[in-house]
């Protein structure tokens, strides 16, 4: 077998690209970058946008931000290669983490661009910006690093819809349709069904353990979708990956805490809990699921 650190390496979409967060994009928005205060963003763009709003969120759900999370949104935002009709701005504890445009995205971002674009699915990504773009929809994400590790890109912001009002988070425990030990042939409809999207991929053969991971978007945890990484070995789930960034850390370690009790084995880097089938990671920010078969013959790495 190979060892832990190994065996639970992320599969990572883009594993070729540097991901240095370079200077924004000269053909965005005037002046705007990530890490800016909602102050500095929001007056920046009193002159070249319209019906600016800003909506605070009392109970953050966005897994960037630890304790606060802001929305700043408006519509007709002038850009030095012509006008964006709607983009949301996210600040997760009072740093903008976060920008979505809709609507003549791709003319504006990409019509004096040089370098090319990497594609994977629906979605075009340039590197250097840190800028994915889905030109089906015309949407586009200007985001950073952490963004890029929960998959942010393939989410959309719901508070552009001025009607928007959040449900309650009234469930805190994963998900029940990720049953480790079922089949593929069993849990493929219920995959699907509890995506926005799902991608199949089989596998390097890096983890001796499985041969296909099917890449799901858009999962419900914690009241976010989310993307999951659901392997399988044989035929059979034992492995599955639910991204998450480390500004929600504490709220996850809450909710497992509420499902399984306190955690069993505490390190710096894992926290695991209900018999080693389920772990907090804390250095790349995921919870891991595994079949007790799995969780156990880990214990020994994981304990010494």
């Amino acid at each position: 077998m190979k060892s832990i650190s190994t065996i639970f390496s992320l599969f990572f979409l883009f594993i070729s690209i540097p991901l240095t967060l370079s200077a924004q994009s000269e053909t965005f928005i005037f002046g705007i970058q990530l890490d800016q205060p909602l102050e500095v963003v929001k007056e920046k763009l009193e002159s070249i946008s319209e019906s600016p709003r800003v909506i605070s969120v009392e109970t953050p759900r966005f897994p960037l931000a630890e304790y606060k999370e802001e929305h700043l949104v408006c519509s007709n935002v002038t850009t030095a290669n012509g006008i964006i009709d709607k983009v949301v701005f996210t600040f997760a504890d009072e740093k903008l983490s976060y920008i979505e445009a809709h609507g003549n995205v791709v003319a504006v971002l990409t019509s004096k661009r040089k370098d090319t674009a990497k594609s994977y699915m629906d979605y075009k990504f340039y590197p250097k910006d840190m800028l994915f773009i889905n030109p089906k929809k015309d949407i586009a994400w200007l985001i950073n690093e952490e963004a890029v590790h929960v998959n942010l890109f393939t989410w959309e912001n719901p508070y552009l819809d001025p009607g928007y009002t959040p449900k309650p988070v009234t469930v805190t425990d994963i998900p029940a349709f990720l049953k480790m030990g079922a089949s593929l042939e069993e849990l493929k409809p219920l995959l699907e069904a509890n995506s926005s999207f799902t991608a199949t991929e089989e596998l390097d053969g890096s983890d001796p353990n499985a041969q296909l991971q099917v890449n799901c978007f858009g999962v419900d945890y914690l009241g976010f979708p989310r993307k999951v990484e659901a392997r399988f070995g044989d035929g059979q789930l034992n492995t599955v990956w639910i991204l998450t960034a480390k500004g929600e850390e504490n709220r996850i370690r809450k909710a497992l805490i509420k499902s399984y009790g306190d955690p069993i084995f505490t390190g710096d880097a894992w926290e695991i809990f209900n018999n080693w089938q389920v772990g907090l990671r804390k250095d790349k920010p995921e919870i891991l699921l595994l079949t007790q078969k799995l969780g156990l013959h880990y214990k020994s790495e994981l304990s010494k």
